[in-house]
């Protein structure tokens, strides 16, 4: 009878593990963040199989390199448009004006890191009325007469969102075309999602997944990158952008319908040239799921613009890029605040680099506030970001919490009285370097001056934390936060 030998089966597991734990300093801090690294160093040698199988699947930051090529591809041909524009003396004054010294430094890094000028003669509205912001988009399909283009991480099939599902429809039947891009995970956990898909399909509307998850493909991506820009443009001339996914403000979660718990967004509806760019966006996307390039954006008469609109820039960001565009152009930002420094982020777990440009403003003597939710949604990231409280209060940062039942989603930073951030990223590491992200910048007092009203109303309904309050949390707490916060670092 044949002996097991388990010895050997122990020798060959314990240097198996050596080569995993030694192969692994050759891969894993190639072009990734010390913290980041060291994270994935630690898992990986405490529980080498463990940590190879994870590395495996979440390990790489970027989409393939099919898909960064096509990236590439598309931000070319963008350039080269941008570039024609530039040349045609009647579209210059609008996408290559007089820039400010104020806003030229970040202007020049938000145009090299994404290809997309600042431009002049905008308007920009903002809409912090949930269903009425809906409503908005609905009457903007509802006068659609070329295309609309739709794009959502989340889209539900619920009363709220009904009338703008009708008006797709409806614009379909009138010759309008509709073209549709849904995160494939964002909508997956929503019900009737099929439905709202076959639907969509029969009416017309050219629907496609973004970012679907195909194991078997021959072509990998981490399945947890995903595309979390909110956009809808219509005919060219109308666009709308911002945090609100297209779903009930309940997100149709038993929990949040018993306890009256409801999210609070902001979007924003501009016109203008920047249209362009935000249907360049949905034109970049639309290439990459379906390799088809479509006609380019309409840029709107020059002669109908008026010289004395808001100067705004389009800043597209995420895993498909090389760099962390978002991240570089907040910082930047941030490090620019004089007076007053407002950011509104339902997720922050902030990167040192991000940490640092927003303690220093504090303690250089700018009136920093955090505004984010007294309770969670997201129970890991919400527990890494108590993490942080204690450093910011320290460093003279003010806190405000927005009381329950609401549930802040909202996200955009303002600095001074003069520059403001609106979009679909939070400051945290997976909206900073992992998740397709669409931002709007806006160097303008008047939009700065209407999201003081928004900043006015989250104040009213928040309390502030308290430094010593806080440090005498619980043991329990102290814990989860710091282990949240670890597991952070696994990007």
């Amino acid at each position: 009878m044949a002996v097991f030998d388990w010895g050997g089966l122990t020798a060959l597991v314990y240097l198996s593990s050596w080569i995993i734990v030694v192969g692994s300093l050759f891969v894993v801090p190639r072009n990734r963040r010390p913290g980041s690294a060291t994270a994935w160093l630690m898992l990986i040698v405490l529980l080498p199989y463990v940590g190879l199988l994870l590395f495996w699947l979440i390990g790489t930051p970027k989409l393939s390199r099919r898909r960064r090529a096509l990236q590439r591809r598309i931000d070319e041909q963008i350039a080269a448009e941008v570039a024609t524009i530039r040349d045609d003396p009647l579209l210059a004054p609008l996408f290559a004006p007089v820039i400010p010294d104020r806003y030229e430094p970040f202007v020049t890094l938000t145009t090299n890191l994404s290809g997309m000028p600042a431009c002049i003669g905008n308007i920009v509205d903002l809409l912090p009325d949930y269903e009425g912001a809906i409503r908005r988009m609905t009457e903007a399909v509802r006068a659609a007469r070329d295309y609309v283009h739709v794009q959502f991480y989340i889209v539900a099939m619920d009363d709220t969102t009904e009338p703008c599902l009708r008006a797709l429809e409806d614009a379909v039947r009138r010759g309008v075309t509709v073209r549709m891009l849904v995160d494939h995970v964002g909508a997956r956990k929503f019900p009737r999602r099929r439905a709202l898909e076959k639907r969509m399909r029969a009416a017309g509307v050219d629907w496609r997944w973004m970012l679907p998850l195909r194991p078997f493909s021959n072509e990998w991506n981490r399945p947890d990158l995903r595309n979390h820009r909110k956009v809808l443009v219509v005919d060219g001339l109308v666009a709308f952008t911002g945090s609100l996914n297209m779903i009930d403000r309940s997100y149709l979660l038993r929990r949040n319908r018993r306890l009256g718990l409801h999210y609070v967004d902001l979007h924003a509806r501009v016109t203008g040239p920047v249209v362009a760019e935000l249907d360049a966006a949905f034109h970049t996307d639309w290439y990459s799921e379906t390799g088809m390039a479509l006609p380019r954006p309409l840029i709107p008469d020059a002669a109908s613009v008026p010289r004395r609109g808001t100067l705004c820039q389009i800043l597209p960001s995420g895993s498909g890029y090389d760099d962390d565009n978002n991240l570089k152009v907040f910082v930047g930002i941030i490090h620019a605040a004089r007076r007053r420094l407002v950011i509104t982020s339902p997720y922050f777990v902030p990167d040192d680099a991000l940490m640092t440009a927003i303690t220093s403003a504090a303690q250089r003597g700018v009136h920093v506030t955090l505004y984010s939710s007294a309770i969670a949604d997201q129970l890991l990231v919400y527990h890494a970001q108590r993490s942080y409280y204690e450093q910011l209060l320290v460093a003279g940062v003010e806190i405000r919490l927005l009381r329950t039942p609401a549930l802040l989603h909202a996200k955009h930073i303002t600095v001074d009285d003069d520059i403001a951030v609106i979009g679909s990223s939070n400051l945290d590491m997976r909206s900073l370097t992992l998740n397709l992200e669409i931002t709007l910048l806006a160097y303008d007092r008047g939009v700065v001056r209407a999201l003081r009203g928004v900043e006015t109303a989250y104040h009213m309904g928040s309390d502030a934390l308290p430094l010593d309050v806080w440090r005498r949390r619980s043991l329990g707490s102290q814990l989860l936060g710091n282990l949240a916060r670890l597991t952070a670092a696994l990007q």
